[in-house]
C-alpha cells in the first residue's frame, strides 16, 4: 500500500508526459545535421580540389601554348633565349600560385618530323623513387623543325585538400603535365 504522504499519480499524467516526449522535436536538426554535414563537406571540399586541379592544368597548359609562339616564330633562337629565361617566360604566363622556383621542369626538343617523338626519346618527369626529375632538355631547333614542349609540375596542393587524394607522386603531391607540339615557321 503507498504512504498516505505520497503524492498520488494518475495514470493520465503519465501519458501526457510520455506524449509531450514524444512530441518534442528540438534536438531532431541537430541530429539530421550531424548525418548530413560529413557528406556534404566530403562533397565540397571535393569539388574545390578537383576545380583548382583542373584550373591549374589550364592555365599551365594555357601558359605552355602561349610560350611556345616565341619558338615557333623563331624569336627564341634568333634572340639567343636561354632555357632559363625560357622557363621565366613560362612562369610569367603561368597563375602566380603555381611555385616555379623548384616544382617545375621545362622541355625543349626538336624532331625532324612528327614520327620522329616516341616514348624513348622524351625525358621523364619522375625520377626512380617517385620525385620530380632534375632532368631538362632545351634544344629549341631551327626552322621547318618539329618541337615538343614539356612542362612538369609538381602540384603540392594535392596533399593539402581534405577528404580527396589527388597524389601521384612519392611525397603526395601530384604531377601536372603540360604539353604542346607544332612545326616551326619558316624564319629564316
Amino acid at each position: 500500500l503507498p504512504s498516505p504522504d505520497a503524492p498520488v499519480v494518475e495514470t493520465s499524467d503519465k501519458r501526457s508526459v510520455l506524449k509531450r516526449w514524444r512530441r518534442d522535436r528540438s534536438g531532431t536538426t541537430a541530429i539530421e545535421f550531424a548525418f548530413v554535414a560529413t557528406p556534404f563537406l566530403m562533397l565540397l571540399f571535393g569539388i574545390m580540389g578537383v576545380g583548382l586541379y583542373f584550373f591549374t592544368t589550364f592555365s599551365l597548359e594555357n601558359a605552355v601554348e602561349q610560350t611556345g609562339r616565341l619558338i615557333r616564330t623563331g624569336q627564341v633562337q634568333q634572340g639567343g633565349m636561354t632555357a632559363q629565361q625560357f622557363k621565366d617566360k613560362v612562369c610569367e604566363l603561368a597563375p602566380s600560385f603555381v611555385d616555379c622556383t623548384n616544382k617545375i621542369r621545362v622541355n625543349v626538343l626538336n624532331y625532324p618530323d612528327s614520327e620522329a617523338i616516341g616514348p624513348s626519346t622524351l625525358p621523364q618527369c619522375l625520377d626512380a623513387a617517385g620525385n620530380l626529375s632534375d632532368v631538362t632538355s632545351f634544344a629549341p631547333g631551327d626552322a621547318d623543325q618539329v618541337v615538343l614542349i614539356w612542362v612538369c609540375y609538381e602540384w603540392a596542393l594535392a596533399s593539402k585538400i581534405p577528404y580527396l587524394n589527388l597524389g601521384n607522386m612519392a611525397n603526395g603531391s601530384r604531377l601536372i603535365q603540360a604539353a604542346t607540339t607544332f612545326r616551326t615557321e619558316p624564319y629564316n
